[in-house]
């Protein structure tokens, strides 16, 4: 081949989706299984016969709910496809090849990716004992090139959570022109009052002149809408408006925006889901852990089983029982929460797993 391709893109590793597989009940992508509320489709399909006009390339009526909402200006809320868009957005918009994004490890797969696209130097700090975000390790990491650090809590894939004061605490020792991004995508099954609303967090640093916070969601989870790739930043005015000068054009289309602002009328019904989500998280843990595995505490919609070399053998043996989980090779095994029944599978599998 004669055309020049970045020769540093031969080391970057793919995204790797959870896999489908036929007649199997998939656990590996932290989706809600029981999808959408039939409202929310119907709007959907009365949506779908304008999809010959281009989307809102704004997102102006979300944008104004969502601001509503949270108790932010308009110019604070920026949307796109999915907060994993917003994450590259982010790095696109305080970044050089000359620059270092900070985060944890093991955490959200595409960090590295999206650090290593923009040329960024990425350093990965790992977690501590107790699969938790090793919040004095961050602080130790930063250095003069540090421009964004990405705190995910609930953590991905482990569930753990940070703390008020923990979190509090790495955002005050990170300097004023280094962005700090709370990454809260499982934020609404959050059942521990310890663990803080990290957009509360930000208007308290916002109200002293500390503009480096900012907040990322999604409606991919908790709102059922993964398939429609719709998330949202909420940050200090300029660095929302450096957030949306690097955004794809249309880049969130007319129907994931209809079923956001659909979702967000029925929001009490979806929020009711996953209170249920939550209890049944207990349970799956429980069982778990009596039987002898080490489950950390976790506060998203998905347990972390930190099995290391016998990850492997764990994955086929559940694949053996038709239930798809999240295997990290030489790490662990992510399982979603799913309904009872697929909760039932899964344990099913995991209990006669040899250990």
């Amino acid at each position: 081949m004669t055309v020049r391709i970045r020769a540093d893109l031969d080391s970057l590793p793919g995204y790797v989706p959870g896999k489908n597989i036929p007649g199997a009940i998939k656990l590996a992508s932290n989706e809600v299984s029981l999808g959408p509320l039939p409202s929310v489709v119907m709007a959907i399909a009365e949506a779908a016969e304008r999809i010959n006009r281009y989307p809102d390339n704004g997102s102006v009526e979300l944008v104004a709910r969502l601001a509503a909402k949270l108790g932010v200006d308009e110019d604070q809320v920026a949307v796109g496809c999915g907060s994993v868009t917003l994450c590259q957005q982010l790095i696109q918009a305080t970044c050089t090849a000359q620059d270092e994004v900070l985060f944890p490890w093991r955490s959200f797969e595409a960090y590295p990716i999206v650090a290593h696209v923009v040329g960024a130097t990425q350093v990965r700090v790992p977690l501590t004992a107790e699969h938790a975000l090793d919040v004095d390790a961050m602080i130790a990491a930063v250095t003069p090139s540090t421009r964004l650090v990405f705190v995910c809590t609930p953590n991905n894939p482990t569930g753990t959570a940070l703390r008020r004061a923990e979190l509090e605490r790495l955002i005050d020792a990170v300097p004023d022109d280094v962005v700090v991004v709370v990454d809260e995508a499982y934020r609404e099954f959050v059942a521990d009052p310890e663990v803080p609303d990290g957009v509360e967090v930000a208007k308290a640093r916002w109200a002293r002149g500390r503009d480096n916070v900012a907040v990322l969601r999604t409606f991919s989870k908790a709102y059922g809408l993964a398939g429609l790739r719709v998330g949202y930043l909420v940050a200090a005015a300029p660095v929302a408006a450096a957030v949306r000068k690097v955004f794809v054009p249309f880049g969130v289309n007319a129907l994931a925006q209809v079923a956001a602002l659909s979702s967000l009328d029925a929001e009490a019904e979806l929020l009711a889901r996953c209170t249920g989500i939550v209890a049944e998280r207990g349970r799956v843990r429980a069982a778990l852990i009596a039987a002898g595995y080490d489950v950390p505490e976790t506060e998203a919609n998905f347990v972390w089983l930190p099995l290391g070399e016998r990850t492997a053998a764990f994955n086929e043996h559940c694949l053996a029982h038709k239930v798809v989980v999240r295997a990290f090779v030489g790490d662990g095994a992510r399982v979603t929460i799913g309904t009872p029944d697929e909760n039932d599978a899964f344990l099913a599998a995991a209990l006669s797993f040899p250990r």
